[in-house]
């Protein structure tokens, strides 16, 4: 009852007219003609050849060395990846595998209840891993990441390339 009392004066909104030519022709035209510039395209130099690339793809390039982050918390799991890549790069190994896990399952939302209150669907370590892997002191010695092949983990695993050691 209140609100239609509020809202009884309220008329929609009416449609903009279209600008006929005659009046785009009349319309003032600025001396200094602007182009929109398109938004540049992020370009991240992978370090891989597009045969290593698709090899990659394809999961015909056997990893040298895995580690896997099961069972382990954020923080440990963040200590042996940082560790575990700089051993691998001093190693010249160049195809590492970190197993990260796919996480708990989502929750069926068409379940009539929920069974583990107490378990979320989270994935912390599938998603940090990423982000772990470009931190600047990493950065400089990965040639590019990826998700693995399904025989090596698929989306629970990443394949790090790694570069080549300066000597």
């Amino acid at each position: 009852m209140l609100f239609s009392e509020m809202f009884r004066d309220v008329r929609p909104a009416r449609k903009p007219a279209k600008a006929t030519k005659a009046d785009k022709a009349a319309a003032p035209r600025s001396e200094t003609k602007s182009k929109p510039v398109p938004a540049p395209i992020p370009f991240h130099p992978t370090g891989l050849d597009g045969r290593t690339s698709e090899r990659l793809r394809k999961g015909r390039l056997e990893p040298e060395d895995h580690l896997d982050l099961h069972g382990m918390t954020e923080a440990g799991a963040h200590r042996s990846l940082v560790q575990f890549v700089k051993s691998a790069y001093l190693r010249n190994l160049r195809l590492v595998l970190v197993v990260t896990g796919k996480g708990l399952r989502e929750r069926d939302p068409d379940a009539p209840f929920d069974l583990e209150l107490d378990r979320r669907s989270r994935g912390v370590l599938n998603a940090m891993t990423p982000r772990w892997l470009a931190a600047p002191n990493l950065v400089p010695l990965i040639a590019a990441v990826r998700t693995a092949h399904r025989k090596h983990g698929g989306v629970g695993a990443l394949y790090v390339y790694l570069r080549k050691t300066k000597r």
